[in-house]
């Protein structure tokens, strides 16, 4: 499943579980992006750095970015607000 990253924190611990689950180091990946190890350390971070950055650090990690809806579908909201069945 694929999962909606909404904030910078999420997306920085996105990328590094991608990067360990790669079994690559921070300072691997940081020649890969050509930047330093502390800006892939401020990216896992959450931290902000340039979107020239984050676009280099994916295509090393061989990941894209899609724009994806994140608002809930009417099934989801429905689940939200019906009782739960109790026994």
């Amino acid at each position: 499943m694929t999962a909606i990253i909404l904030n910078a924190r999420e997306l920085g611990q996105a990328l590094r579980a991608e990067r360990k689950a790669l079994g690559r180091s921070q300072h691997d990946l940081a020649l890969g992006a050509d930047c330093r190890r502390q800006t892939i350390l401020d990216l896992e971070a959450g931290k902000n750095v340039s979107l020239n950055t984050l676009m280099a650090t994916l295509a090393a990690l061989g990941k894209g970015l899609a724009i994806i809806d994140a608002r809930p579908d009417i099934d989801q909201i429905s689940s939200l607000l019906d009782p739960a069945d109790e026994d």
